[in-house]
């Protein structure tokens, strides 16, 4: 987080709640922006967008007027848990053949033919 977005926060800020991850949820009502209230997230670690859950993203971006109870976030049996980008870590997916796996993978059967110029 910027210097400026702490200051902003201490004067101005309310929290509203933190998230499982530990991220702060904030609003300024003082000030409201084109008729609504300005919101905005302090990450816990690095400031990363996919760390943010459903249940605050919705209210972050004015779907909810305000963040969805507890009831209503309830994890139903066939949902995953929530799990953040993990592109350009070293937890990131790398499929069979790819440099990182160890760059071999099966050689292709069925009905694929390689080009070959003439």
């Amino acid at each position: 987080m910027s210097l400026g977005t702490q200051v902003y926060t201490w004067l101005r800020g309310e929290l509203i709640g933190t998230d499982e991850f530990g991220n702060r949820y904030y609003r300024s009502g003082k000030s409201p922006l084109w008729g609504r209230d300005r919101r905005w997230v302090m990450y816990k670690g690095l400031p990363e967008a996919s760390m943010v859950p459903p249940e605050w993203h919705s209210w972050l971006h004015h779907t909810t007027a305000s963040p969805l109870t507890e009831p209503a976030i309830q994890v139903r049996s066939w949902q995953k848990e929530h799990v953040p980008n993990l592109s350009g870590t070293p937890d990131a997916y790398h499929p069979k053949g790819h440099i990182l796996e160890g760059g071999k993978r099966a050689r292709a059967t069925g009905d694929y033919e390689p080009w070959t110029p003439e």
